[in-house]
C-alpha cells in the first residue's frame, strides 16, 4: 500500500517547534544570524555546503551579504515557498507552502540538522536541540492565514514588549508596534515594505495584501480585537 503523503503541494502549513525542555535555541545573536542564514540556504535542491564553509571562516558575517552575493551568483531551486518566519530564543515559526514533493520534509531536515550542529558544536553542548520533530498545521481558511501572519510576525516578539500579550491583550499598541518594528528576527519588516527579503516570497499575500497599508490595518485589527484568538489551535504554546 502506498504511503499517504504528509504534505500536498499548494498547501499552506504552520511550522514550528522549540528547544528541548523550553531551552535556549538562539543563545546570542550570532546564533539568530546564522538561522537566518539556513533559513535561506538549506531551502534550495542543491548544496550549500560551500557557502557554509565560507560563512564559517568569516565568523558567521553578521549581516547577509554573503548570502546576497551567493544567490546572485548561483541560482536557486527552492524546496518550499517561506512565506513567513520568526526566530525567537528557544522557538521559531514558520508559514509555509509546499511547492514540490517532499520539499518541507527535506527542508526541515536540512534545517534542523545543520543548525543544531552549528549551535552544540559552538555552545559546547551535547544532544537534542530541539524538543522532537517539528510540529505542522495545515491553515485551511484565507482568514485564519492572514491571523497567523499577524501572530507570527507580531504577537510573538510583541510579548519582549508586553511579556502577557496574549492573555491580557494589547494594552499600548503603538508602544507594541514600534517595539516590534526594532525586532529585526522576524518577516514583519518585510511585510512593512521597509525591507526586502532574501528568504520570504510572499505568494498568495501578494494579492491578499497588496500594500503595506493592508499589511498595516490587519495587524492593527487583529491586536485591537484579540483575533489571534481565533487561532489558538494552529499556535504553540511557549
Amino acid at each position: 500500500m502506498r504511503k499517504k503523503k504528509q504534505f500536498s503541494e499548494g498547501h499552506i502549513y504552520h511550522i514550528y517547534n522549540r528547544g528541548v525542555a523550553k531551552n535556549l535555541i538562539c543563545a546570542k545573536e550570532d546564533d539568530l544570524w546564522r538561522f537566518l542564514q539556513g533559513l535561506c540556504l538549506f531551502n534550495d535542491k542543491n548544496n550549500a555546503a560551500n557557502v557554509l564553509w565560507k560563512l564559517a571562516r568569516s565568523r558567521g558575517e553578521l549581516n547577509l551579504n554573503i548570502l546576497k552575493e551567493y544567490i546572485a551568483e548561483n541560482k536557486k531551486e527552492p524546496l518550499v515557498r517561506i512565506l513567513a518566519y520568526c526566530i525567537m530564543d528557544n522557538h521559531f515559526h514558520l508559514l509555509v507552502e509546499e511547492i514540490q514533493e517532499g520539499g518541507i520534509v527535506r527542508f526541515m531536515q536540512r534545517l534542523g540538522t545543520g543548525y543544531a550542529r552549528y549551535f552544540n558544536n559552538k555552545h559546547k553542548r551535547v544532544g537534542p536541540l530541539f524538543q522532537g520533530r517539528f510540529k505542522t498545521v495545515l491553515v485551511k481558511e484565507d482568514m485564519h492565514l492572514l491571523y497567523l501572519l499577524a501572530y507570527i510576525n507580531v504577537i510573538n516578539p510583541g510579548q519582549f514588549i508586553q511579556p502577557k500579550l496574549k492573555e491580557e491583550g494589547a494594552k499600548d499598541i503603538k508602544k507594541i508596534l514600534d517595539g516590534v518594528e526594532k525586532y529585526p528576527w522576524s518577516s514583519h519588516l518585510d511585510y512593512l515594505g521597509k525591507r526586502e527579503s532574501i528568504i520570504i516570497e510572499k505568494g498568495l499575500f501578494s494579492k491578499m495584501l497588496p500594500t503595506p497599508k493592508y499589511y498595516q490595518d490587519l495587524v492593527r485589527n487583529v491586536l485591537e480585537e484579540r483575533k489571534y484568538q481565533q487561532i489558538s489551535h494552529l499556535a504553540i504554546e511557549q
